[in-house]
């Protein structure tokens, strides 16, 4: 099965997975317990993670017998280092809020940061660790105006642009390359999504329509292995293409939406360099363009003119089997063929967000917002903040986009995007979160 870049979540975090579930985008936005007086157990529990945490302490006095026969030592220390090569050393406890006399929600202070978690422990003596979840980051800038300098700073080509929205065009507050066009992974989708709603809202198609699968190859994910004649609905497709970045959900969709339609949509929702995403690729077309033999596929495709780019789609692309594209592309690390990708600018994705929120006001196509915040890409307590957070992000290799729309509890409404490439080695996928994350947090609190 072929998936891309980092599957449900960013790519680093999925190194942490039961040991750690990074809330970047795969969390959903469930409210938080009501707080406990925290017990004595758990406070002692979670002050011996922090030695653990900086690479020493004991887990097997810590953690039960049951949790390091799945998560072993050896784990936990590589999760630790991992945490400290994006956050430095960590200092300590920051707050520990109790949800039941077994379970706490920490913050624990980093160097250059704040790591979320929630902790579970046994219910009797000697109460060791049996569950543990990281379920967000912060990095520790102060203000959005050291959050631009930062994105500035990083290796490679980053770039971030944050907007009031609401009245006439976005209102640029903050921004660091806002109008460079960078590849943007599974950001693409959120074209697909508007020309969804433009659709279902002018009448020509409802969230209930129903598309058969043909037996078409397909890419990674929920429908890639289901026989010809399958009848899945639009929303369907549409939900699982946003919230866990199903490629086979997003290629059906695609198909039944029309692609040159999709491309339609592109300088709509305000895509200044439309041209350079036509014709528009599906998802599998870009495993093979990028996973064939060399990249030779890929390599003729950016020789080619539109027209010529269009015709290689129709013949030899399509022609392609799914047992020519390599399958281990994306899970070396290794940045592929970044030039071969979707691509859009931050002040594009904060213009398409605006977009969707204008369209998805009322009538049949305000569903979509629901859609958007099955997946908020922030932790819970970043999310929480907010009176709606919808997203839509994507990753490979040397790629992470994060696009947020936003709206404060006080209704006022609020579009993210951030992008960051390097072509020559992966990003620090947690670090880039954190600082989305942190953002959003600044933002809430008029920073």
């Amino acid at each position: 099965m072929l998936s891309h870049g980092g599957s449900t979540t960013i790519r680093t975090i999925l190194a942490l997975i039961s040991l750690i579930g990074l809330a970047a985008p795969a969390i959903g936005q469930t409210p938080p317990a009501a707080p406990t007086k925290a017990s004595e157990p758990l406070r002692t529990r979670a002050e011996a993670l922090i030695p653990i945490l900086a690479g020493g302490g004991d887990t097997a006095a810590s953690f039960a017998p049951a949790f390091l026969a799945q998560i072993p030592d050896a784990k936990i220390r590589a999760v630790a280092t991992q945490l400290s090569d994006g956050f430095g050393a960590p200092f300590g406890i920051e707050s520990l809020v109790a949800t039941t006399p077994q379970t706490a929600r920490l913050s624990l202070r980093y160097a250059r940061g704040t790591v979320m978690m929630t902790m579970t422990v046994e219910p009797d003596a000697p109460y060791r660790i049996i569950g543990l979840l990281v379920t967000g980051t912060t990095s520790g800038e102060a203000s959005l105006e050291q959050i631009a300098a930062t994105f500035a700073a990083l290796p490679g080509t980053a770039g971030f642009s944050l907007a009031r929205i609401g009245d006439g065009v976005p209102r640029a507050l903050y921004g660091s390359k806002a109008d460079t066009d960078f590849a943007i992974g599974s950001a693409f989708k959120l074209a697909i999504l508007s020309e969804a709603i433009r659709a279902i809202n002018a009448g020509e198609r409802r969230w209930d329509d129903v598309v058969t699968l043909d037996g078409s190859p397909l890419p990674g994910g929920q429908y890639a292995q289901q026989p010809a004649g399958t009848k899945v609905t639009l929303r369907e497709l549409a939900q699982k293409m946003i919230s866990i970045r199903d490629n086979s959900a997003t290629d059906a969709l695609l198909a039944a939406l029309g692609r040159e339609k999709v491309e339609a949509m592109l300088p709509v929702i305000g895509w200044r360099h439309a041209a350079r995403n036509r014709p528009l690729l599906g998802t599998l077309d870009i495993f093979k363009l990028k996973g064939t033999p060399s990249g030779a596929l890929g390599k003729r495709w950016l020789a080619l003119d539109e027209k010529g780019r269009r015709a290689l789609l129709a013949t030899e692309i399509a022609e392609t089997p799914l047992s020519a594209i390599d399958p281990a592309m994306f899970q070396r690390g290794v940045p592929v063929m970044l030039d071969v990708e979707w691509f859009a600018s931050p002040a594009d994705l904060v213009r398409t967000m605006d977009w969707i929120r204008r369209n998805t006001e009322t009538g049949p196509g305000a569903e979509a917002r629901a859609i958007l915040a099955i997946n908020p890409g922030v932790g819970p307590a970043q999310a929480a903040r907010w009176g709606y957070v919808g997203y839509k992000g994507g990753s490979e290799p040397g790629v992470i986009e994060m696009t947020l729309l936003l709206r404060s509890r006080g209704g006022v409404w609020y579009a993210l995007a951030a992008s960051w490439n390097n072509p020559a080695a992966a990003v620090d996928d947690a670090r880039f979160v954190a600082l989305v994350s942190r953002a959003a947090d600044l933002l809430a609190s008029g920073g």
